[in-house]
């Protein structure tokens, strides 16, 4: 062993990262390993993360016609955007954008931002599949339901309005996820690139095909709040 080899491992044993042995503490290889686990972890959730925008999106793109997005029991869903929306990115001069108004998630400035780049982060959807109505307050980061808005309770015993509560929450977990399935498949799939993105970014720049602006967005939020007790 050269002197400054033999002189390396001295101070490396003198500073505590290895051993007797000349191996690696048992502390330095802790360290290391929850760098990596964190590291892993960290490109999970932007992955995941990224994806659920992406799902956002999409969403917002198939919900502004007004037609049943996916069908469940028979039943078409439809889904509308309502209130706040954020929107979040990796690049540029805004990483972040937030908008807020009855029609905001519809409206021109938030498809720029779209163009520019950024996608869907956070928003509340309102769901309705056949006559009830469900809403949900859904984040792209964990792909999960932060709250949600039930539809009026039928039932009049305590007992009853529990389980018919919980089956409603189930009934929204399955149209988020039916969603959620209808997204990846269309994302697998080869026309992602070649028709879908496209599609998106006319519908961005407002070059998709001409219709009345905002009337049917309009019509369901009109419907949605006539429902509201």
């Amino acid at each position: 062993m050269g002197k400054r080899e033999s002189a390396r491992q001295d101070a490396a044993f003198a500073k505590g990262a290895v051993g007797v042995d000349g191996q690696a503490t048992e502390v330095e290889q802790k360290d290391l390993a929850e760098l990596e686990h964190d590291k892993a972890r960290e490109q999970m959730l932007r992955g995941r993360t990224w994806l659920g925008r992406e799902f956002l999106t999409w969403l917002l793109w198939r919900s502004e016609s007004g037609d049943p997005v996916v069908v469940m029991d028979k039943a078409g869903v439809e889904a509308l955007f309502v209130g706040r929306v954020v929107l979040r990115g990796l690049h540029g001069d805004v990483v972040e954008l937030s908008a807020k108004g009855t029609l905001a998630p519809y409206s021109s400035q938030v498809k720029r931002a779209l163009d520019a780049g950024l996608l869907l982060h956070s928003a509340r959807v309102r769901f309705t599949s056949g006559e009830r109505t469900w809403e949900a307050a859904l984040d792209a980061e964990f792909l999960d339901i932060r709250s949600a808005k039930l539809p009026e309770l039928l039932t009049e015993e305590e007992d009853d309005r529990l389980s018919e509560r919980l089956d409603l929450a189930d009934q929204l977990s399955a149209m988020v996820n039916r969603l959620l399935e209808s997204f990846l498949a269309v994302r697998a799939a080869r026309a992602w690139s070649r028709e879908v993105v496209p599609d998106l970014k006319k519908w961005m720049r407002g070059e998709d095909e001409a219709r009345p602006p905002g009337s049917t967005v309009q019509r369901l939020a009109a419907r949605g709040r006539a429902r509201e007790p």
